[in-house]
């Protein structure tokens, strides 16, 4: 599969970032559903922070690619309990940790520490992962303080829709909770939200992080929900 138009597309997506807000804003490169080539591509392009929303699919791609040099990688979709144990040491950041139950068995497998998110479900989809909102604050306090977790922000979905007024008040939430959050100490200064077809009005909330694969690599072979 070629990606010959993903420079000129992170073009434009890194232009309506600047258009959009003054504040850094960290692109993951979401390569599910693709080969390593997506990830070469990705690198060549400057992307150096790759997004697997699935475990056993990620740990095939690093296998692949062991040795090679600079790749960040990020577990963004629902991790199991199960698959707690092959995480430590193989990601760079994991934006779906959504119960202490998980952030304890992480913390119980990590030999070094392990940086996290707490993911939210602001919207409150049943089909979704992430704790509820009302749970979000006491459960930071809680994953933040085990020993070999750093919890450093919030991730969540907005719900799946081209009303830009549904998609604001999703991360408009999650910016106010992880205000909330600060009052108790917490300081969380990642917010990961926004997906190819919402990450400006995820920007405009304040997104720190943004989560992009068909906006990047185009459509994937295989019919999936885009990243």
């Amino acid at each position: 599969m070629s990606f010959e138009a993903l420079p000129e597309r992170l073009t434009q997506v890194r232009a309506e970032i600047a258009r959009i807000a003054e504040h850094p804003v960290t692109i993951v490169a979401v390569t599910k559903g693709f080969g390593t080539d997506a990830i070469h591509a990705a690198l060549a392009a400057g992307l150096a922070d790759i997004g697997e929303n699935r475990v056993q699919e990620a740990i095939q791609k690093q296998d692949a690619l062991r040795g090679q040099p600079g790749i960040r990688w990020h577990l963004i979709g629902h991790l199991q309990r199960n698959k707690a144990k092959v995480v430590p040491g193989r990601f760079e950041l994991v934006h779906s940790v959504d119960s202490l139950e998980l952030a304890r068995e992480l913390d119980r497998r990590a030999s070094d520490s392990i940086r996290v998110l707490l993911q939210v479900n602001v919207a409150g989809e049943s089909q979704k992962s992430g704790c509820p909102p009302q749970e979000a604050r006491g459960l930071a306090r809680q994953i933040a303080a085990l020993g070999q977790l750093r919890l450093e922000g919030l991730m969540t979905l907005a719900p799946l829709t081209d009303d830009v007024e549904v998609q604001r008040r999703a991360f408009r939430g999650l910016r106010l909770l992880r205000d909330t959050i600060k009052e108790d100490g917490v300081w969380l200064p990642t917010l990961s939200m926004g997906m190819s077809g919402d990450y400006a009005t995820a920007v405009a909330e304040g997104a720190t992080m943004i989560r992009l694969g068909t906006a990047l690599f185009g459509p994937r072979e295989k019919t999936e929900t885009s990243a």
